[in-house]
């Protein structure tokens, strides 16, 4: 079974409706999931917000937030993950931000992914993922795939 087929039967069974919040993936995490016959029954939307002024219209992302910390932040992709699931009115959302190249700099490098995760009930959690400098698609499909890692972990806690 493929990990959007165990994701998709995990929220199924959980009754947990999902959303997605993404940057630098562009959709495809939503692709993953959408790809699966029978998923709009726990798949609500996704939001796919690539510039900042979209992070802030649909997510609430703070405009202090992108000042002070960059796209490419934990804090950034918290706000994002809380706002898709808020907005989405759904118990799980998903988020993703980074670079995935070509491209970066020494300060956030070509490979760096921050993934927000916000659970009904739960703090949202963050994490950074330093994929590296290994082309542009690998580094978005590496993303989907660790996405998909967080949801099903997710779910198992719901």
């Amino acid at each position: 079974m493929t990990q959007a087929k165990q994701v998709l039967a995990l929220a199924r069974a959980k009754g947990v409706l999902i959303a997605t919040a993404e940057s630098c993936t562009g959709g495809l995490i939503s692709a993953a999931l959408t790809e699966v016959a029978g998923s709009s029954d726990v798949f609500d939307r996704g939001f796919v917000t690539y510039s900042n002024q979209a992070k802030q219209e649909m997510l609430g992302v703070q405009a202090q937030t992108l000042t002070d910390f960059g796209a490419v932040s934990e804090e950034v992709a918290r706000e994002m993950a809380s706002g898709a699931r808020l907005r989405a009115g759904v118990g799980l959302a998903v988020s993703v931000t980074g670079i995935a190249g070509p491209g970066g700099s020494e300060f956030k490098p070509e490979g760096r992914v921050c993934f927000g995760l916000a659970l009904e009930g739960r703090d949202v959690q963050t994490e950074t993922v330093e994929f590296g400098a290994i082309g542009r698609a690998q580094v978005r499909q590496a993303t989907v795939a660790h996405a998909l890692v967080l949801l099903e972990r997710a779910l198992h806690q719901a």
